[in-house]
């Protein structure tokens, strides 16, 4: 990356108050240390959204400013493989209880929608 691009993304930003830093987390599998030889649970192709998460940042304090956190339930491995929750500590009982992705991205898209001028 040239010394001109980090500039110019900077300059970019520069004109909107806010920015939004996203985290998401994903349903995943691997062979935990010392596990025999198998077939994958959950392939890339496969792998749902389990946690979405956002912050916001107010550029002129340069501090965050508010933060959105739902954990997601997924539709085609709805249980967590015990990869996926050491990776994510995400605990099973917290995607039990959690709303559908549409739910939780109206619940992101309202949450978000409250910081007008945002990037």
């Amino acid at each position: 990356m040239s010394n001109q691009q980090p500039q110019n993304i900077q300059l970019s930003l520069s004109h909107y108050r806010y920015l939004y830093c996203v985290d998401l987390e994903a349903t995943c599998d691997d062979l935990m240390p010392g596990e025999p030889s198998r077939g994958l649970v959950v392939t890339p192709e496969e792998m749902e959204t389990i946690e979405l998460g956002l912050v916001v940042i107010d550029q002129g304090e340069r501090r965050i400013v508010d933060s959105f956190q739902s954990f997601v339930r997924p539709r085609l491995h709805p249980r967590l493989t015990p990869f996926c929750k050491q990776l994510t500590t995400i605990e099973q009982c917290e995607i039990d209880t959690a709303p559908r992705f549409v739910d939780a991205m109206q619940r992101l898209n309202d949450f978000a929608n409250g910081y007008a001028g945002a990037a």
